[in-house]
């Protein structure tokens, strides 16, 4: 026999479901609910017409109009950000680097050949301060000697030599630099070669420093 005082399913559910406990977690209808929006299944079109009457590649194809340009600022900002940092970032290598030399001091003096083995107008190679660091002495006449890298500042290409035309001749760009200054004076380059410091003492020839190529 039911007890009258235990509550059946029926007034349960009345209760459970009743206007008052409407919106609770668990107890409201799955009608009451209209599904969300998917943002994947938005699309404006780019004339803003209704979908319906769009061609039937674009109904088959939606392009979401605003989201395809968030997307679009969103990656010029990712790149212009990484590109910032690039930027920064070489330039803090550019003050390292500076500030790296500053503290080793001048390059050191070394012994790189002879007066008495180059004649006048003629050239030695040699290897300064590193050893992949190539350079060429010229000596002008009895007196005075000039020595620059051998690297060309438009794409490094080794120049060579032509005392008989005051000039340093690049070949793969036809790039020219004045013998006495090291200046570019015709083909692309724009700035003059890394002058190597020179001092003689007796009759040996010593590089003691490079003096970079100014714009």
């Amino acid at each position: 026999m039911n007890d009258p005082r235990k509550p059946t399913r029926a007034s349960i559910d009345a209760r459970v479901n009743s206007p008052a406990r409407e919106g609770l977690t668990g107890t409201a209808p799955a009608s009451v609910y209209t599904p969300a929006a998917d943002r994947e299944q938005i699309t404006t079109p780019p004339d803003f017409s209704p979908i319906d009457v769009q061609p039937a590649w674009r109904r088959d194809f939606p392009v979401d109009w605003p989201e395809d340009r968030y997307v679009e600022r969103r990656e010029f900002t990712k790149f212009m950000v990484l590109t910032s940092f690039a930027l920064f970032a070489g330039q803090m290598w550019i003050a390292a680097k500076s500030w790296w030399q500053g503290r080793q001091g001048a390059a050191p003096g070394m012994r790189i050949g002879s007066l008495d083995d180059i004649p006048v107008g003629g050239t030695l190679v040699f290897r300064y301060p590193e050893a992949d660091d190539v350079c060429v002495l010229v000596r002008l006449d009895e007196r005075q000697l000039v020595a620059y890298s051998q690297e060309c500042t438009h794409l490094s290409c080794p120049v060579i030599p032509r005392p008989e035309r005051g000039v340093l001749h690049c070949p793969c760009h036809d790039g020219v630099f004045d013998l006495r200054s090291g200046r570019a004076i015709a083909g692309p380059p724009s700035r003059p070669l890394p002058r190597i410091l020179l001092d003689v003492r007796r009759r040996d020839i010593y590089a003691t420093g490079v003096e970079p190529g100014a714009a």
